[in-house]
């Protein structure tokens, strides 16, 4: 059993002792070793993908087109073997690398989840979509309020400074736009609208008091000040290759900024191809004192020793990881005094997106490729509900303009096809959902009995669903935007569903939920489990719902504010 003591070797035991383990070096994996290394913690940080270095391991980052074998598109035999992962965002030819094959660690759909992954040093940070608001206060009251969660144990005053804390490191380009929907941070000048925007964001103004259209928030690098030039990054160039990996370090990754930074404190030490079993829980000690970990390659089971642990895995291996620490103390996995450990199992809704033609402006373009989108802030259920669903959504949208007048031409080949290419085409508007779904019980996930992976560790199960109050809220979406669009003078205005699985969003949340009862949650508004109090979870496992803005800053907010709480607790000799 993991909390079995008596066969560690002391020697090893020696050896392989740090102050912290941080399990993953994502996002949020990378935020807990900056903040634990800076603090003088010598830190473990455990991945269970190869080794990625900032600079030396982006084979494609300054490749053309033509030097792609397959111009960027993967193989017909490829897809039919990979289904799922060649429907991701970002996924092509050119970022493949940072993927995991479909079969390279399969698990279980008992419904259809869509699981994306990226196993390596950096983990998801390389290949995200970069868009960073704040949450507001409505999205930390609102499941409270209307009674479809319980309520959180943080409020946003409370995580505030944590926000800010992470904007100045991350870079976070923005205009400050005085909004209680989606409070302001600390922001970098923002990537200008174009002519369409401009004008598209007037109209929304003079027709609708409730919906604002503003510039995107993303960890970009618009204008970076002298944290970010101490980093070794540098402004972005508007390539719009982020997901290949940027060579310039123009947007946040934990390669680029929090691992390097925590390294030349000395007191960081990264484990690649370290597949995490379990915590090891010491029953005498009452708490959790290592990790166990199968190397990649050789299959050989270690075992890890440290004061504190931090779980970062990303939300669904954070919630495999946690179930399969079984022990005497805890049978059921770690934590999981009441049963809920993989449970209330969420994700942010992708489904819906709106588009029409703008007509005119012939005579503009713009620079560039802006690897920021817009973003139309949630009107829906902020001091009331005012709907037939509960929760909200926030959009991505913007205006672009066709490759070239000849685009559409019935002859695509010919001097006059290459002539009508060169000149712009049409002006087009897009808008997309990002709701917020219902965390339920019911929505879960679980160990395999009887499946294991090549390393012996149980396979996940993923049951989990949308509901009728999804389905509600995307409706309005749909209707919503379509409205708007008409109103604004956008033509030939087309709606989709896209009828996405749940889990392409690569938002998944929940599992290992914060709250202020014990009863109900596993994390207190630390993000420690409220029965082993040296061991913290600060990915998306943490989350008690899913809000409607992008996540990860918040996980870097909460992994900030968590660390240096541990380090004081450390200190105080309390855990």
């Amino acid at each position: 059993m993991p909390g079995d003591t008596l066969h560690i070797n002391n020697k090893a035991a020696t050896q392989n002792t740090f102050d912290a383990i941080v399990v993953g070096s994502g996002i949020s994996g990378g935020w807990a070793a900056k903040e634990l290394c800076e603090h003088g913690l010598k830190t473990l940080v455990l991945e269970r993908g190869r080794n990625v270095e900032h600079l030396k391991d982006y084979p494609t980052a300054t490749m053309n087109p033509w030097d792609f074998q397959h111009r960027g598109r993967m193989t017909e035999s490829f897809m039919k073997a990979n289904p799922l992962i060649t429907e991701a965002a970002g996924f092509d030819e050119s970022t493949a690398h940072f993927f995991i094959k479909d079969n390279d660690h399969p698990y279980v759909q008992e419904k259809p989840f869509e699981w994306i992954r990226g196993y390596q040093v950096g983990g998801k940070s390389l290949i995200w979509g970069r868009a960073c608001p704040r949450w507001s206060h409505f999205e930390f009251t609102s499941p409270a309020r209307y009674g479809y969660g319980i309520e959180w144990p943080i409020t946003y005053d409370e995580i505030a400074p944590w926000y800010s804390h992470a904007e100045n490191f991350a870079g976070i380009c923005g205009n400050r736009d005085g909004l209680e929907v989606m409070p302001d941070g600390e922001y970098l000048p923002p990537f200008d609208f174009n002519c369409v925007e401009k004008d598209v964001q007037q109209k929304i103004k003079s027709k609708y008091k409730d919906r604002f259209m503003i510039q995107g928030r993303w960890a970009q690098l618009t204008q970076p000040t002298s944290i970010h030039l101490q980093q070794g990054r540098a402004k972005c160039q508007a390539r719009d290759l982020c997901m290949r990996g940027c060579p310039f370090g123009g947007y946040f990754s934990s390669v680029s900024s929090t691992l390097p930074w925590a390294k030349r404190t000395g007191n960081l030490t990264v484990r690649p191809f370290s597949v995490v079993h379990s915590i090891i829980y010491d029953e005498k000690k009452g708490k959790a004192t290592g990790v166990r970990i199968i190397d990649a390659n050789t299959k050989q089971s270690i075992d890890y020793f440290s004061k504190i642990i931090f779980v970062n895995a990303s939300a669904l291996n954070t919630n495999l990881i946690l179930l399969n620490s079984k022990s005497n103390r805890f049978p059921n996995g770690f934590g999981n005094d009441n049963g809920l450990l993989g449970k209330y199992v969420c994700f942010q809704n992708y489904r819906g997106s709106t588009r029409g033609d703008v007509e005119g402006y012939q005579d503009k373009y713009y620079y560039g490729r802006r690897t920021a989108e817009c973003m139309m802030t949630n009107f829906r259920n902020l001091h009331k509900q005012d709907t037939d669903f509960v929760g909200g959504y926030m959009a991505f949208m913007g205006a672009w303009r066709d490759r070239g007048a000849g685009a559409h031409a019935e002859e695509q080949i010919g001097a006059a096809y290459k002539e009508a290419m060169s000149e712009p085409g049409d002006w087009h508007m897009y808008m997309y959902i990002q709701g917020e779904t219902v965390p339920k019980e019911t929505n879960h996930v679980a160990l395999s009995n009887d499946k294991k992976d090549q390393w012996g560790i149980p396979l996940l199960i993923t049951n989990v669903a949308y509901d009728d109050n999804d389905e509600r809220l995307l409706k309005d979406f749909l209707t919503q935007s379509a409205e708007l669009f008409n109103n604004i003078g956008i033509k030939n205005i087309s709606q989709h569903d896209n009828h996405w699985a749940p889990g392409r969003d690569i938002h998944e949340m929940g599992g290992c939920r914060m709250g202020k009862d014990s009863k109900t949650s596993l994390l207190n508004k630390w993000n420690q489990f409220h029965n082993c109090k040296n061991v913290f979870v600060t990915d998306g496992a943490c989350m008690t719902s899913t809000g409607y803005g992008s996540p990860s800053i918040l996980y870097m907010a909460f992994t900030a504010r968590a660390a240096n709480h541990a380090v004081e607790e450390l200190k105080k000799g309390n855990i």
